[in-house]
């Protein structure tokens, strides 16, 4: 960046600038003035938000390690995290005082803290160290002032199972560190001398004290192949020390994908919530390919590319929202996220479930890079070998194993499942007789098994029949109807079977733990049919009566003390009744009224959890973030709309949060939302448009949204109940019959 433009920048950031977590910048700023990463920093029940600085998507990622916002203590800072909230590497603390025990796993007090995206900066202990951090995209520096006149050190040390760390030259370090499986190296350098060196091993650490002066800077850079490449890595980013210039570059890299939606009206708490989240949801993945070479952990090569390597997916956490979302912000890294995953499968055998920088770590239940895949081709992303993908997910699905936490051959209980179209479940008390599943705490899961298979091999019937094999086509969307075998219509509940076919009869829909469901309990699991809607109802009695189960939903008391509760279901915060609004499951239920007749309901539902659950302060998230895959479902719903169905190239619409939403689209086009009259009181949709022609559906179509539509909302305070609620209105949930031809399926390309 030119001086002249760094000069503005400087002065604009001074005038901004306020070191505190709570800053709340003024109207009319840009919109990543609105961006306070301390936002969910205390976890409901479960883990906080981490305040990242780090460019979008890429590798590194640093933060000061706490237990949460309310610790008022710093460990260390990571010079990366590896993978998101499980893997972080390469201690790194600026420490004063005497050599001796203390110090080794001292930590201080932070003061006057500043969060963002881009830039970190705080004072540390009573001697108040000034500590800054700017990121680059496989490099970093820190730059540090100490204050008294005590001995000065930068302590480092690995985090994880062996590794080294060294000082290499007078202004030189690098290091090794052994982690799940693989390696990590860093190099870096610092603008001043090192004038000394003390080791220590003890308890497994290893750590060294690098003694300076008052003042020095750190640039490093990170690699998965060598300690030479993390050299290269960081003299092609980091070339010099002008920390101005590396801070400047960040913040237009984060102004950039914070422009792509710009918003008006609402207030400044949604604004900060809005921006933060959008924020979150470029967390991950990340691209580890090292300026034309990466290190996979799926064959443990280095492999020679060009091509971007995208690690630090939770698919099973960001299916339906977070990739949706970077569909319609940038499909071009979205093939390449997908291209990424293909090649993961061509290396290691099988489609990752989540695809760590270590290999798969098979989390959860479902096969949903095939919603993924299959929500990307219908959305016009073609730029991926479909054929491959679909050999990979097909292999997932009838030669692999379902179980959860498992990813390999096939086990006898998925040959059951081949065979009888469920999951078999162990009655209370049952001793588990299959070695292969983790019988620790996951369990068999038996029910949401069933159930998130169902909706994955929808999506790959659909693929299927994209590529003419009608056979396959056939085959998953029989499979696809596995769901109706784990319904039990005498309790209006998704309910367990045994190996016999009989229903487990002291199952509990309210404490049943991870023996039948994921993470929630069957009031969440009986909605997560998304493919087969109008199936569902029939199956629940018809619309009728699935609204009024969807009304108990949020009304069912708990049934037991919170505390016992949350012994089976600790991952069930947010509650509202028995609805979950801390939990990725339960993100599109309060859609669902979109399809039963009374879209005024949802209109309702979400403006509520929006605002009860996601406030701009240190418990603005109900539930486990999981990397943007929580935060993209906020970006979404307070814009309108939301994916009901990926797989279907279509959004429902629920009840825009403020009263101008403009997007600008990759292709030099804007999409538009008007939402006249909008605020808290007049949450209702009173009538629609979409380009100028009366919308009477509450849902419209992606190639809309992509062709750059402007949709007009009238909104009120009393819901108009006629609008959209006709059977016709309702948005298409899935294809249920081989071969059919629908047209939403057939999107442009």
């Amino acid at each position: 960046m030119k001086k002249p433009l760094l000069s503005l920048f400087t002065a604009l950031a001074m005038m901004s600038a306020v070191c505190g977590q709570n800053h709340k910048p003024a109207p009319g700023k840009s919109n990543l003035s609105f961006v306070d990463p301390s936002i969910g920093g205390v976890g409901l029940i479960l883990e906080p938000t981490r305040p990242t600085v780090q460019l979008p998507n890429h590798m590194i990622r640093v933060f000061p390690v706490r237990k949460d916002a309310l610790d008022d203590q710093v460990s260390f800072f990571p010079l990366t995290i590896a993978s998101h909230r499980i893997v972080s590497l390469f201690q790194f603390m600026p420490i004063s005082g005497k050599v001796e025990n203390t110090i080794w796993d001292k930590k201080l007090v932070y003061n006057h803290e500043f969060l963002s995206p881009y830039y970190y900066k705080s004072e540390l202990g009573e001697e108040n160290t000034v500590i800054e951090f700017v990121p680059s995209q496989k490099s970093g520096m820190f730059k540090l002032k100490f204050q008294n006149d005590q001995p000065h050190y930068l302590r480092m040390g690995i985090f994880n199972e062996d590794g080294t760390i060294q000082q290499t030259g007078k202004r030189s370090i690098s290091g090794i560190e052994v982690f799940r499986g693989m390696k990590a190296y860093f190099y870096a350098e610092t603008n001043n001398d090192i004038q000394e060196s003390i080791y220590r091993t003890k308890d497994n650490k290893k750590q060294v004290l690098l003694k300076t002066g008052k003042e020095l800077s750190f640039k490093y850079g990170i690699s998965y192949i060598s300690i030479e490449q993390a050299k290269l890595n960081l003299k092609k980013e980091i070339p010099d020390w002008d920390f101005q210039i590396l801070k400047a570059s960040a913040y237009d890299a984060w102004e950039k994908v914070m422009s792509q939606i710009n918003v008006e009206g609402g207030t400044v708490a949604q604004k900060r919530v809005f921006y933060t989240s959008l924020y979150r949801s470029y967390e991950r993945m990340v691209d580890i390919n090292e300026y034309g070479q990466y290190y996979s952990a799926y064959d443990h090569q280095v492999h020679k590319s060009e091509k971007p390597f995208f690690v630090d997916n939770w698919i099973w956490d960001t299916y339906i929202a977070l990739e949706p979302l970077h569909m319609i912000l940038n499909p071009t890294r979205e093939a390449d996220k997908i291209n990424s995953y293909i090649t993961m499968y061509q290396q290691g055998g099988y489609i990752p479930a989540f695809a760590t920088i270590f290999g798969d770590w098979p989390a959860m239940t479902g096969n949903h890079a095939a919603s993924w895949f299959a929500d990307a081709y219908y959305k016009g992303i073609r730029n991926f070998d479909l054929n491959t993908a679909y050999e990979g997910l097909k292999k997932n699905s009838v030669e692999a194993t379902l179980l959860p936490w498992n990813n390999g051959p096939a086990t006898v209980l998925d040959s059951f499942y081949n065979a009888k179209g469920y999951m078999p479940g162990l009655p209370y008390g049952e001793a588990e007789t299959v070695p292969q599943v983790e019988n620790v705490w996951e369990k068999r899961q038996s029910v949401s098994v069933t159930l998130e298979n169902s909706f994955s091999d929808w999506n790959i019937s659909q693929l299927a029949g994209v590529l003419g094999k009608k056979e396959d086509e056939r085959l998953f969307l029989r499979r696809a109807k596995n769901y109706e075998n784990v319904y039990r219509k005498d309790k209006g509940f998704m309910w367990a079977k045994d190996k016999n076919g009989n229903w487990i009869d002291n199952m509990d829909p309210k404490a049943a733990g991870r023996e039948f469901f994921t993470e929630n309990n069957a009031y969440t699991y009986n909605w997560v049919v998304k493919h087969d809607l109008k199936g569902l109802f029939s199956l629940m009695g018809g619309r009728e009566k699935a609204e009024e189960k969807l009304d108990q939903l949020f009304r069912e008391d708990l049934g037991t003390a919170k505390f016992i509760f949350w012994k089976t279901q600790p991952d069930a915060s947010g509650l509202v009744g028995q609805f979950v609004m801390g939990n990725e499951p339960s993100f599109h239920i309060p859609y669902l009224y979109n399809y039963t007749g009374a879209p005024w309901k949802t209109q309702k539902r979400i403006r509520m959890l929006l605002d009860t659950w996601y406030t701009d302060n240190l418990f603005g998230i109900p539930g486990d973030e999981d990397g943007g895959g929580m935060t993209a479902f906020v970006v979404f719903s307070m814009m309108g709309f939301f994916p009901v169905t990926p797989g279907i190239p279509v959004y429902n619409i629920g009840s825009p949060v403020f009263t101008k939403i403009s997007i600008n689209l990759p292709n030099g086009k804007v999409f538009k939302i008007n939402a006249k009259g909008n605020s808290k009181e007049n949450r209702f949709i009173q009538r629609a448009a979409i380009n100028g022609k009366p919308l009477n559906k509450a849902w419209f179509k992606h190639s809309d949204l992509v062709s750059g539509a402007t949709i007009d909302f009238q909104m009120g305070p009393r819901p108009n109940k006629s609008w959209a609620s006709s059977i016709e209105s309702a948005a298409p949930s899935g294809n249920m019959l081989p071969g059919a031809k629908i047209d939403w399926l057939q999107n442009d390309k």
